[in-house]
């Protein structure tokens, strides 16, 4: 409801009354008035008993286009859920259907969507025969074309996800990949897209019954009394302005209405994305997660993860890739998107999220500043001007010489280092008390590794936030973080400091992960170490430890019980013994 106190929200909310105060009650409360014949007073102008004047029958023009409200905008809804239903299923066939087919029917909406929609709407009128439900008919029909082809550009932009390539692997067919996986993960701007839709409906429905194709008499909606009105405009130009202006102000409301679909689905806040539990401060902690479950159908890559990250605690979370640790850092921070669905409990306070890859993280179409400052701008309200000058600010503490010059500059004009710096900094916009990294040091050099290190230190120290930091590499986690979080498959199996780590991890998986990081003092002659086997699928169950059949140490019992998560470590067997 927060949403609803900005101008655009109040706007969307007196739009929706205008409009269900008119097709509600419009009938109710002038529907009398509208059918009562008066000879004494034949196309009389505005009076005070008549605001718009009289028709040719001395009936209320006011009070005709109130009731006539019920079947513009009922007529106008019809013909957009036409739209929309066809629209998504030729819009969806390509990924069910072979790929001749596909391409054939990609082709015949190419060719359709070349013609004006409301060209085809007036020759499908004419077919279908005039009339209010054949001109509905005709104008969803004549909008299908343009929602199919939004509705492909969508579904091809969903389809090379990762989660879809995911779903194939599993065997889904293409009619559930299409109905549960990819038409889900769509829905929001096709919903904006159809809102917007309407508006343009009811402009074009009002057309047609203009120009007599529509609602015949003795029905009568907007564009009827738009032309009976206009047959007496110079006698009369109040019964032509008020369905007029009606039809106006009913299509500014749909496209407000469809502005703040935009801004509510665009700009959803991470707890209404979150897991079930609140995204709220917590005094202690900087994040605390309880039982953490993410799944995408019957595959569960995550599965009852449980930690806590204190405040100003730095924290690794390393594994292997696949093991589900940058899934539980998309979950804490509410950025899991459908068909993943959430459970559990998180409780976060304000957290700043930095990606591996900047450049794709970064728009490359927008100055670097001017994504800074729409942090700054959305979150807290600031003027433009003043969140620019934080921007520069921000830049400047994360060390970037000339800050007010590369505010100014496009992402591809910085290094990589200077990118991740930026990405740094926009997390620095607000004052977050958690500050999640995931894989920040990938594709950089050593050096420029070192200072990003560096760099979250002294940000950590200077703000007192959090850091959780998401790893492959355990030499990256042991220069930053005092503590270790070990995921394998889903779960977490060891909880440790980085002097344990050094010293002597107690589970064989941590082990075997330590192994397999080459040092200067390691036999060249040899290959390198790796861990035999593979992780188990995220979509097999697994009755025991899900380490066991690459373990050395496994027995009988790891296979068919999981082992509880005692004294910072899950396994049956715990090497006790420091290296």
């Amino acid at each position: 409801m927060r949403g609803l106190k900005t101008p655009l929200g109040a706007a969307a909310a007196l739009s929706l009354a205008f409009l269900l105060f008119a097709v509600v009650l419009g009938p109710i409360l002038w529907g009398d008035d509208a059918i009562k014949v008066d000879t004494m007073a034949l196309a009389q102008g505005a009076s005070a008993a008549h605001p718009m004047g009289t028709d040719g029958l001395g009936r209320d023009v006011l009070a005709r286009t109130m009731v006539a409200a019920r079947p513009s905008v009922g007529l106008a809804l019809l013909a957009t859920l036409i739209t929309v239903a066809g629209g998504l299923l030729l819009g969806g066939l390509p990924a069910v259907l072979g790929r001749r087919a596909g391409r054939l029917l990609n082709g015949f909406i190419g060719l359709v969507v070349a013609f004006p929609g409301l060209l085809i709407a007036l020759v499908l009128a004419v077919v279908l025969g005039s009339g209010g439900r054949p001109a509905a008919f005709a104008i969803g029909l004549a909008g299908v074309p343009a929602f199919a082809r939004l509705t492909q550009t969508l579904a091809a932009s969903v389809a090379g996800r990762d989660f879809v390539a995911a779903a194939r692997v599993l065997g889904v067919g293409r009619t559930r990949m299409l109905v549960r996986h990819i038409l889900p993960n769509i829905g929001e701007p096709l919903i904006v897209q159809a809102t917007l839709g309407a508006g343009g409906a009811l402009l074009a429905f009002a057309a047609l019954s203009f120009l007599g194709l529509g609602v015949q008499a003795p029905d009568y909606d907007w564009g009827l009394l738009l032309n009976e009105g206009l047959n007496r405009v110079y006698v009369n130009p109040a019964a032509a302005l008020a369905p007029g202006i009606a039809v106006v102000l009913a299509g500014l409301a749909f496209n407000v209405l469809g502005e703040y679909a935009a801004q509510v689905f665009g700009g959803r806040s991470p707890a209404a994305r979150g897991a079930g539990g609140s995204a709220r401060p917590v005094p202690g902690d900087a994040l605390t997660v309880k039982d953490l479950r993410v799944s995408y159908g019957p595959a569960v890559p995550v599965k009852g993860v449980s930690f806590t990250v204190g405040a100003g605690e730095r924290v690794g979370l390393v594994g292997e890739s696949g093991s589900g640790k940058s899934l539980t850092a998309l979950a804490a921070s509410g950025l899991v998107e459908p068909p993943g669905v959430v459970a559990g409990s998180i409780e976060a306070g304000e957290t700043a999220m930095v990606f591996q890859d900047p450049m794709t993280s970064l728009n490359p179409a927008l100055r670097v500043g001017t994504q800074l400052a729409e942090v700054a701008t959305a979150h807290e309200r600031l003027a433009r001007r003043a969140a620019g000058r934080r921007a520069v600010a921000r830049l400047t503490d994360v060390h970037i010489a000339a800050a007010a010059k590369v505010a100014r500059q496009y992402p591809h004009e910085l290094s990589g280092g200077m990118r991740q710096r930026a990405m740094i900094a926009m997390g620095l916009m607000g004052t977050p008390r958690l500050i999640i990294a995931d894989e920040p040091t990938t594709a950089l050099d050593v050096t420029v590794q070192k200072q990003i290190l560096d760099l979250l230190r002294e940000v950590s120290d200077s703000t007192g936030a959090a850091i959780l930091l998401i790893s492959h590499d355990l030499a990256v986690v042991a220069q930053l973080c005092s503590r270790v979080l070990v995921m394998y498959a889903g779960v977490i199996v060891e909880d440790l400091t980085v002097e344990r780590l050094v010293a002597g991890p107690a589970h064989p998986y941590t082990r075997a992960l330590l192994a397999s990081v080459p040092d200067m003092s390691a036999d060249r002659s040899q290959p390198l170490a790796t861990i035999p086997g593979r992780m188990p699928s995220p979509a097999d169950p697994v009755a025991g430890c899900p380490f066991a059949p690459r373990c050395p140490r496994a027995g009988d019992r790891c296979l068919t019980a999981m082992p509880p998560f005692e004294d910072g470590v899950a396994c049956w067997h715990p090497i006790k013994e420091v290296s």
